[in-house]
């Protein structure tokens, strides 16, 4: 059974991006546990992603900061999970780090939603079967963030990291 198989998503509350990357999960995992690469990829174009601090171990947080083409900056603050290396990283926005309970994000441009996502990296080929899941507690966050162009984003976000790839 493939991981990203384990998670029961549910079409009404649950996001789903599935592709296959011609990047070897070695490098999709730095790309999303190093600072240094976040930074270069993490946040759709024309956004940028100003800063990110990472404490990679369960209960701790991570913090990444996206600025809008017009320069308002929205922080965001999670809480890992789970960390498999090299096959699934887990976090939250629903909790901060130490596992303290979290408030819904105040901000309208990342939506007033508390979600859990996975990155879940299988071996494919010489490449990535890469699979982001986020599951929401209701409907309502789900079609948000669906609204606010998740399937876009994420995916543009991907395109971001195998073009960076290289340099890591």
């Amino acid at each position: 059974m493939k991981d990203a198989d384990a998670w029961r998503t549910d079409p009404r509350l649950d996001l789903v991006l599935e592709r296959v990357v011609d990047v070897p999960p070695a490098k999709v995992w730095a790309a999303w546990t190093r600072p240094e690469h976040v930074v270069k990829w993490f946040t759709p174009a024309p956004w940028s992603t100003t800063e990110c601090t990472i404490d990679l171990r369960p209960g701790g947080g991570f913090l990444t900061v996206m600025r809008s083409p017009e320069g308002k900056e929205f922080p965001n603050v999670g809480c890992y999970l789970e960390i498999v290396p090299e096959r699934r990283l887990v976090w939250t926005n629903a909790l901060l780090p130490g596992f303290r309970p979290a408030s819904p994000p105040e901000d309208d441009h990342c939506g007033h939603f508390l979600m859990t996502a996975a990155i879940l990296l299988e071996p494919s080929g010489k490449g990535t079967r890469y699979t982001a899941v986020v599951l929401h507690r209701d409907e309502e966050g789900r079609r948000t963030h669906e609204d606010m162009g998740f399937r876009d984003g994420w995916g543009k976000a991907l395109d971001q990291l195998v073009a960076q790839a290289g340099t890591f």
